[in-house]
């Protein structure tokens, strides 16, 4: 062995030690040399006690090497625990035993080990890939000494009727076994492909080195044998009780898993989860089979560690993990901007931090009702078909009675309280329908809208692991070539050749007619239980999916009645889903225009008129990429249509910032309209509003200087009802790392809001949760802004997307708008290229007419554009030209500015233009 060529390990650390053997595999009396690498004696000799002991097993082909970042990690002085990482026997550097070795006899071997080592407690048991069933196996053998147990990557149950992994089924096949895993290094070799990015060549040298030759990977071979792919298996019994075993640990458990795994999939992450349903969990999206290598996982563990204390009084003289104490809630003192109360029947206003629901916590009340009052018969939900005309429509008795059908339908099929349903419906009566019977089952409604992309909703989908999935027969197609999971439902009735094509049980016209026969009541739902899954636009990196429960969804109702007075009665045109989903439940009647809601630019004016024509619409919903279309194409309207549009009291308009020009032409288009933008997120929504007379307002106090702080930025107004918002200053470093909220004047930080309608958490993203809520009482939203002297909030662009110049911190909003107010100027994008600190500040701009081609400003329109930046004091060093800028696929507005720096940074390097 030598230490010295294994990069990222501490000699120090590399040991060998003769072990007894009780295994069955070997004769009595048999001692065996196990290689490890140990921190112990490290943290001894520098008087370090630690914590205690993480007890690390690899997997099929790797070694103790993958665990030495968790080596090095415990090895500090602020945070040691002795960290033992072993190389099972006939792996890494272990005897080679030549007998074959099997699940039960591995894990008796980890047993003999840390009794040879005196092993105490506490210990956590942290396993990769077969190493996790062993950890495991250690663990519920082990109890009074295990304190928590870590998994990444790993399996212990085969789903019934699932076939085991291709790439282990390949490596089983008798033709390939020996010579794949044994004769050549090829499944070493493949394995570490699996790595992303790809193993530097000194790591991937580190991995190989305890296997030159055939006589050093019998064991590699062995373990792949030892697969238990079906019940005959000589293993697939000790399998089985560590599968069963596993839901009765009570020590809090960790989940890391990296979602690109050809072997272990996000299934079998779902089948632990249910048997450890308490375990924090994270998904680390692009990140393999190796997770390990492919992410920072030391960081994650440790800082779990630190989460809690060891209590030894643990029943049965165990050890676990308690809980460490909390940091408090907000003090009711702290200063931060809120809105004040307005008097609304479905609000109570409480200590001026919140707001009491007078509504039950569920998101139905007032659907359920409308349908037993003298409007039942009224239109509630209707959807327009492209010639102008009502397509569909229910009234609200109907569509009542078509939720509880649907409801009972689906509980015989065996949706229960807790399943995962993903809803592939385009917005509509049909949506509608099922969403709200799902509710009332308590299940957990996922939705992920074609808006993200084929690439980023197959990656949603399977990232929420649904139970179920109801489709149209697009999605339904795509789950098949996609291998989505979830049992299928139709929408609609289908052939019977096509039911079995696309492996459909039944459809939801279906179960509307047994639901219509059967009797049961339906009890509510715990309003605190898991609701809704609802994935962000992904603008800003993958969508993330964030968990709302049933009455967290009820105060985003009650938030939007309170703050833009939308009552039963209103008549809403939705062109955007979220908004179309909510209707119904403010009582509100709800159209959805002829459009494709995923693409919003598709909204026409004269769709728009029709809608609100049908229902003599009082609210409009459209995003600003909408309103940009509607107003393109207005010049068509007829009288009629412009009537009906005239008629409407109210406009929303959210997703991206709208500009004052956009707001001022749709001003003139729906006359009588109050217009409105909302700010907010995903993961709360809204924050704060402010209408189209208050942003004259505020643009008129930053023009004459006359409100501290206003200016530079979007101002999206105060904050709404029950919410209330704060910021964390910036440091020159262009993070906020600190935990205390202030609201003084023209203090730029990472915004913060807390309000009874914000998220409960993020889906499978623990790490992107302890982040958000890292000050106690508050959702850290990612944004950058500042108060002003009126107490109005103002957004200056993303906090990751804050250039570090040499001399200031530069948000990108307030100067990219001064950019935009440019003749010939469309879109415009202030990005960061070079090293933190020193970072150039470069212009991108989006110029009308469109340029052929991207690349360096004309010298003119560069020498505008920075005198323009310049107003806003910011020195811009480069400006660079696009055809058209890189935009989501949801708003079509939101620019990925990440992508251009990346593609700046390769153009002004002397590299090739092309697009971003």
């Amino acid at each position: 062995m030598v230490t010295a060529d294994w990069p990222g390990v501490d000699p120090e650390w590399s040991r060998g030690i003769d072990v007894p053997s009780t295994s069955a595999a070997d004769e009595p009396g048999t001692v065996r040399r196990w290689h490890l690498l140990d921190n112990g004696a490290q943290l001894s000799r520098r008087g370090l006690a630690p914590a205690g002991t993480l007890l690390c097993v690899h997997g099929n082909p790797t070694w103790s090497y993958l665990w030495r970042t968790l080596l090095a990690a415990g090895s500090r002085p602020e945070q040691p625990w002795r960290v033992v990482a072993v190389d099972q026997l006939d792996m890494g550097f272990s005897e080679r035993t030549g007998t074959f070795r099997r699940l039960a006899d591995r894990i008796n071997d980890l047993g003999d080990l840390t009794a040879a080592l005196e092993l105490d407690g506490p210990v956590v048991t942290v396993g990769h890939d077969w190493g996790g069933v062993i950890s495991l196996g250690w663990a519920l053998a082990h109890p009074q000494q295990l304190a928590g147990v870590v998994l990444t990557n790993t399996a212990v149950h085969q789903p019934a009727g699932s076939p085991i992994p291709p790439a282990l089924r390949l490596a089983l096949h008798p033709a390939v076994h020996k010579w794949g895993t044994t004769t050549s290094d090829a499944f070493l070799r493949v394995t570490h492909a699996l790595a992303r990015p790809q193993l530097a060549p000194g790591v991937r040298r580190a991995f190989m080195a305890p296997y030159a030759g055939a006589g050093r990977r019998g064991g590699v071979g062995n373990f792949v044998a030892d697969i238990p792919a079906d019940p005959s298996h000589p293993s697939f019994a000790a399998l089985r009780r560590v599968a069963e075993g596993v839901r009765g640990l009570k020590v809090p458990a960790l989940l890391l898993w990296g979602p690109r795994d050809p072997i272990f999939s996000d299934r079998y992450l779902k089948d632990l989860i249910g048997r450890l349903p308490d375990a924090k969990v994270h998904r680390f999206e692009g990140a393999g089979h190796l997770v390990a290598e492919d992410r920072d996982i030391a960081g994650p563990v440790f800082g779990w560690l630190a989460g809690y204390g060891v209590d030894s009084a643990a029943g049965g003289g165990g050890t676990v993990f308690a809980a460490a104490a909390q940091p408090a809630a907000p003090s009711q003192a702290v200063s931060s901007h809120a809105a004040p109360e307005p008097a609304v029947r479905s609000l109570t206003a409480d200590s001026g931090t919140g707001f009491t629901p007078l509504w039950e916590p569920l998101l139905w009340e007032p659907l359920a009702e409308l349908a037993a009052g003298p409007a039942g018969g009224d239109t509630a939900v209707a959807e327009m078909a492209s010639d102008g005309s009502v397509s569909r429509s229910l009234s609200w008795l109907e569509l009542e009675q078509q939720i509880a059908a649907v409801a009972k339908g689906l509980r015989q099929a065996g949706v229960r309280t807790g399943s995962r349903v993903s809803l592939m419906v385009p917005p509509g009566v049909d949506l509608t329908v099922v969403l709200y019977a799902c509710l009332r089952l308590g299940a957990v409604v996922v939705v992920a809208d074609a808006g993200l992309g084929t690439r980023g909703l197959s990656r949603a989908v399977k990232g929420a692991a649904p139970d179920f999935l109801i489709g149209i027969d697009k999605a339904l197609a795509a789950a098949s070539v996609l291998g989505w999971p979830g049992r299928r439902i139709s929408v609609r009735d289908l052939p019977s050749a096509r039911r079995r094509l696309l492996a459909v049980e039944t459809s939801l016209a279906a179960l509307a007619r047994q639901g219509k026969l059967m009797t049961p009541v339906l009890q509510d739902p715990d309003p605190d239980a898991p609701a809704a899954v609802l994935f962000t636009s992904g603008s800003t990196g993958p969508a993330k999916g964030v968990v709302y429960t049933q009455r967290r969804l009820a105060a985003m109702r009650d938030t939007v009645a309170a703050t833009l007075g939308i009552r039963p009665g209103a008549r809403l045109v939705a062109g955007f889903a979220p908004f179309a989903l909510l209707g119904p439940a403010l009582g509100a009647v709800s159209v959805t225009p002829a459009m494709d809601v995923t693409a919003p630019r598709t909204l026409t004016a004269r769709a728009l008129a029709d809608a609100a024509a049908a229902i003599d619409a009082t609210v409009v919903f459209a995003s600003p990429a909408a309103l940009r279309n509607v107003l393109a194409t207005r010049n068509g309207l007829g009288q009629a249509s412009r009537q009906a549009l005239g008629r409407v009291e109210l406009l929303l308009s959210a997703g991206a910032p709208v500009a004052e020009t956009l707001l001022a032409e749709t001003q003139r288009l729906l006359p009588h309209a109050s217009l409105h933008t909302p700010y907010g997120m995903t993961e709360a929504l809204p924050v704060t509003d402010i209408s189209y007379e208050q942003i004259r307002a505020a643009a008129a106090d930053a023009a004459a200087g006359h409100t501290a702080g206003a200016g530079n930025g979007v101002c999206v107004g105060r904050p709404v009802h029950g919410a209330r918002v704060a910021v964390i200053p910036l440091a020159a470093d262009g993070t906020a790392p600190g935990d205390t909220p202030v609201t003084e004047p023209g203090t730029t930080g990472e915004i913060l809001v807390s309000a009874p309608h914000v998220k409960e958490t993020y889906d499978r993203l623990w790490l992107t949760q302890r982040e958000s809520i890292r000050t106690a009482g508050w959702h850290r939203t990612g944004d950058v802004g500042h108060f002003d002297g009126a107490g109005r909030l103002w957004v200056e662009g993303r906090l990751a997307h804050v250039v570090t110049a040499p001399d200031a911190v530069v948000t990108p909003v307030g100067a990219e708008q001064a950019i935009e107010r440019l003749d010939g100027v469309g879109l415009a994008a202030v990005v960061g290229v070079g090293p933190s600190g020193t970072q150039a500040v470069v212009a991108v701009v989006e110029t009308m007419p469109q340029a052929r081609r991207a690349g360096p400003a004309a010298q003119q329109l560069a020498a505008r554009v920075r005198e323009a930046a310049r107003t806003q004091g910011v020195s811009v060093s480069a400006v660079l030209v696009v055809p058209s800028q890189p935009t989501d696929i949801r708003h079509n507005a939101k620019i990925d500015r990440t992508r251009l720096s990346r593609w700046a940074a390769a153009v002004l390097s002397g590299g090739r233009a092309g697009r971003p």
